[in-house]
């Protein structure tokens, strides 16, 4: 049986997300602060606030930091696929944005998205 502790869980991935974010990011010498729009893993919004937070350097306005768990709860990985299909409208030529999963065994993943001109 798989069991998980969440508030250890919570501890530990948010840093581990915030940093792989970053470093992926600084490889693609992208400036996070500039990002449009993020499409986080939809399992918790404390999490994705405070990883909204890491990655822009200040408090994501909503329509930056995608939440869809009021209509569809946790859908585990495809939930930030599910946000970004809802809301990957209103990006100007050039703009960026980022899709980011995790999952059990501490999983996770990133893809800039950024408007062709």
């Amino acid at each position: 049986m798989f069991v998980q502790q969440g508030r250890k869980v919570f501890k530990e991935v948010v840093p581990m997300v915030s940093e792989m974010i970053l470093d992926h990011a600084a490889e693609l010498d992208l400036d996070t602060h500039g990002l449009k729009r993020l499409w986080l893993h939809q399992a918790n919004i404390n999490m994705n606030t405070l990883i909204g937070k890491k990655v822009l350097g200040r408090e994501p306005e909503p329509s930056e930091n995608v939440i869809i768990l009021d209509d569809y709860a946790n859908t585990s990985s495809a939930g930030s696929i599910i946000a970004f299909h809802l809301h990957n409208d209103g990006f100007a030529p050039g703009e960026t944005g980022l899709i980011c999963s995790f999952g059990a065994g501490y999983s996770a993943g990133t893809v800039f998205v950024q408007k062709r001109p």
